[in-house]
């Protein structure tokens, strides 16, 4: 029988501290292939003018310019330390991305600006995620696409556990294990997306966690 959800953050990582834990963490994610990046790109994102959301130290985002080379990226973080570190990142890897302070569920940007919308590890921390789907479908534009993956509270102890002791620095393993108690099962996700403006979205299992994608028509 599945845990009940333990609701973790809505406020991110705003200690500097440790931020720069978690971009150590990151970076491995990134090496290892661990991000998300190529669910993304199989599911339709492509380049035009891009958005994600709670990028985090941006590894994601940059990443994935790197490949699908866009018009422009834009992040949304609710955390300034966070921040620092993905525009510092953003200089080393020579991509012009944008960071803005905010929240997913009630993005500083206008109706319909974005071709393509992201995120990647952020899900669980959304204080309401039907709030952050609404917001989504407004900043999309007409035939504009999204990719939301996370991490899935079901996984089964085999996977925690290769997870957990393969993640490094070993100060972020208890992170991780809360953030796995916040994440939603297949069926949760499936009720919270057709509760929103995206309930035309797919909601699909992967090795580690949840992939949503769909298109705004």
């Amino acid at each position: 029988m599945t845990a009940a959800r333990i609701v973790e953050t809505n406020e991110g990582i705003q200690n500097e501290v440790t931020a720069e834990i978690f971009d150590e963490f990151a970076k491995g994610m990134r090496d290892k292939g661990w991000n998300g990046v190529s669910e993304m790109i199989s599911s339709g994102i492509h380049g035009g003018d891009i958005l994600e959301i709670g990028p985090g130290p941006g590894y994601v985002g940059l990443e994935l310019a790197k490949r699908v080379n866009p018009r422009t990226l834009t992040g949304c973080e609710i955390s300034p330390s966070m921040i620092r570190i993905a525009e510092k990142n953003a200089r080393e890897y020579g991509i012009a991305a944008n960071y803005v302070q905010g929240n997913g569920m009630s993005m500083p940007f206008s109706d319909a600006v974005f071709d393509c919308v992201i995120s990647n590890g952020s899900m669980h921390e959304w204080e309401s995620p039907i709030e952050v789907f609404n917001e989504i479908y407004r900043v999309l534009r007409q035939g504009g696409r999204y990719c939301v993956t996370d991490l899935r509270r079901d996984i089964g102890i085999l996977k925690r556990n290769m997870v957990y002791f393969s993640t490094k620095p070993k100060e972020i393993r208890p992170g991780f294990l809360t953030s796995l108690g916040a994440s939603y099962t297949l069926e949760e996700m499936q009720e919270l997306l057709s509760r929103s403006k995206l309930c035309g979205g797919t909601v699909k299992k992967d090795f580690m966690g949840l992939c949503i994608t769909g298109e705004k028509h």
